[in-house]
This record gives C-alpha cells, structure tokens and sequence, in this order.
C-alpha cells in the first residue's frame, strides 16, 4: 500500500512537471516494454516496432489522466496502454496502414506475416514500414527544434469535434497561404496572430493547441506524403463521427 501511495505521488508530480514525467517514464520504461510484449506476444525492438512508441505516448496520457479515484496507477496505464495498441492496430487495419508482420490478427491470433502469401507482397509492406518510420523519426526530429514532441502533440489534441473542425479551418487557411508555413520554418513559432486573422478561429483556440498546430503544419510542409495520407484518412474518418 505504501509503495502505491508513493507511485501516486510521484504520477501527481509529473502532472505538473514534463521533466519529471519524463522521468518516471525512463525509470518504468521495462513496465512500459513489458505491456508491449503482452500486446505484440513476443517482445519489442526499439527503434523497430512503432508500437513501444505509442506504449510510451499512452504510458505519459495515463500520468496526464490519473487520479487516485482511477485505482492503483500501473493497472490504469495497462488498461490505457493496452487500449491505444488497439485502437492503433485497427485504425491501420482499417486505413490499409502497414502493421508489424509479427502482430497477431484479430481472429485467430495467427500473425499478420503468415497470412502473406505472395512473397512480393512482403516486400511491399517492408518498404512501407521503413518508409513510414523514417517520416516518423524526421518528423520527430523537426519537431524538437520547436521544442515539441510526440507525447505533446498527444497531450494537446483537440478532443472536441468542435475545436477539432477551428484547427482545421486553420490548417486549410496555412495551406492555401504557403507564406505561412515558410514563416513557420523560418522563425520556428507558430503565426498565431496571421492565423487567427485569416482563418477567422479565436487567437484562444489556437494558444491552446499550439504545439498540435505545429505539427499538424509542419505534415504539411516539404515531404511526408505518407503521414499526410495516413492523417486525412484519419481526420475524415473523426468528421463523420
């Protein structure tokens, strides 16, 4: 009981504390790897599996979302963690998103790689993966020179369909004025004032979101077809819930 009255603490500190939160991350990344082998049923390869990346994305989420009213903390991040794989497995499923081949499937837990029965098919999905990954990780690192990163882009998503709709709105606006984005990479800060401006959304909605506006125009920028792809699919898919 002791030891859960201390987690507790700690997870209430990073609430408050990035630097902290990134740090209790570190000290259980085993407990984060060991949810992503339960999920995947064999374990995890850093810088391989894309889905230790969303285990860390929904491991901060529960220290975002915990309250002692949730329970023990670990069992809420398992939950969570576990939730997120499935809502990634699905939505890659669903938008023709290439999976690790060593995920089982749905049905019979047979994994998705054994199903493949013409090798050139295998070879396709192998380029896709690397070609996804590596928009990923330059996406990740273009991020960090606006001091933004995966797990803030997480944490800041619009979770109303009606601030959702502003920062698109925002977004069309950017896109349809490239000056914008030039300015963006330019000066590495968000044109709050030029957006609000033209796209008619409240300077507010923008502040809050901000480093979600960041990433969602930097996708927009040179490159990431394969990110931009995945995100209209995905964007079109929210607009018709």
């Amino acid at each position: 009981m002791k030891d859960e009255h201390e987690i507790a603490a700690k997870v209430c500190a990073a609430k408050e504390d990035m630097q902290i939160a990134d740090q209790l991350i570190g000290t259980y990344m085993p407990f984060i790897k060991a949810e992503t082998a339960r999920f995947l049923q064999r374990p995890p390869v850093e810088g391989h599996d894309d889905e230790l990346s969303i285990a860390m994305i929904a491991f901060h989420e529960a220290i975002r979302g915990y309250s002692r009213t949730r329970g023990a903390f670990f069992k809420y991040a398992a939950m969570l963690i576990k939730s997120r794989l499935i809502d990634y497995r699905r939505r890659e499923q669903r938008h023709g998103g290439v999976l690790s081949l060593d995920t089982p499937g749905d049905a019979d837990d047979t994994p998705l790689g054994d199903t493949l029965a013409d090798p050139k098919d295998t070879n396709r999905a192998l380029e896709a993966r690397e070609a996804t990954r590596a928009e990923i990780g330059e996406l990740s690192r273009q991020m960090q020179d606006f001091g933004v990163n995966l797990a803030d882009v997480s944490d800041n998503c619009p979770r109303q369909q009606r601030t959702l709709e502003a920062c698109r709105k925002a977004l069309g606006y950017a896109r349809d004025n490239p000056a914008l984005l030039d300015e963006l990479l330019k000066t590495k800060r968000l044109p709050i004032s030029q957006l609000a401006e033209g796209s008619g959304v409240e300077r507010k909605t923008l502040e809050r979101h901000r480093k979600y506006m960041v990433a969602l125009l930097l996708i927009h920028t040179n490159g990431y077809e394969i990110i931009r792809g995945h995100l209209t699919q995905v964007m079109k898919g929210v607009a018709a819930k």
